[in-house]
């Protein structure tokens, strides 16, 4: 029996094999069944799959139960210190960095003492045109969670 890999070395797999087979990210989530940003964190190790969507990304992939069984773990969720140091990845930080004061106050304002959910949570990204050049559009979609004391 192949050994399980950390899940960090099958997103590398899953990376290469997605380039080499010219698959897009898209394309996975829909053969899988589930949301784009969801499946991609996933792929990339951020959250565990069920059997049978690891079987499905692998199989369209090309890959072997090791890689299959990794993506069935339970991750250590953003634990590579490396990610800040990517650009795109820093952006992000950097935005709620700036912004994340006043999104805690506004909620608090808006719907009292509590919290927007991570875990009952959703995520989306659209491409918005724009005379001065298109958009990103990130959209978080977090359950309210009031305190209670």
């Amino acid at each position: 029996m192949t050994p399980v890999l950390p899940k960090s070395d099958a997103a590398a797999l899953v990376v290469a094999a997605r380039i080499r087979r010219g698959l897009t990210w898209a394309q996975l989530a829909e053969e899988i069944g589930a949301p784009v940003v969801w499946t991609t964190a996933a792929l990339l190790g951020q959250h565990p799959m069920t059997p049978e969507q690891a079987r499905c990304a692998c199989l369209l992939l090309g890959l072997d139960e090791s890689v299959e069984e990794s993506l069935r773990l339970q991750p250590s969720r953003g634990a590579d210190p490396a990610t800040l140091t990517d650009p795109t990845v820093y952006r992000f930080h950097e935005a709620l960095s700036v912004y994340g004061p006043a999104l805690k106050e506004l909620i608090h304002e808006e719907f009292g003492d509590g919290i927007m959910s991570a875990i009952n949570f959703r995520v989306d990204i659209a491409r918005r045109p724009d005379p001065d050049g298109d958009r990103v559009v990130v959209t978080f979609d977090g359950k309210f969670l009031d305190y209670r004391w």
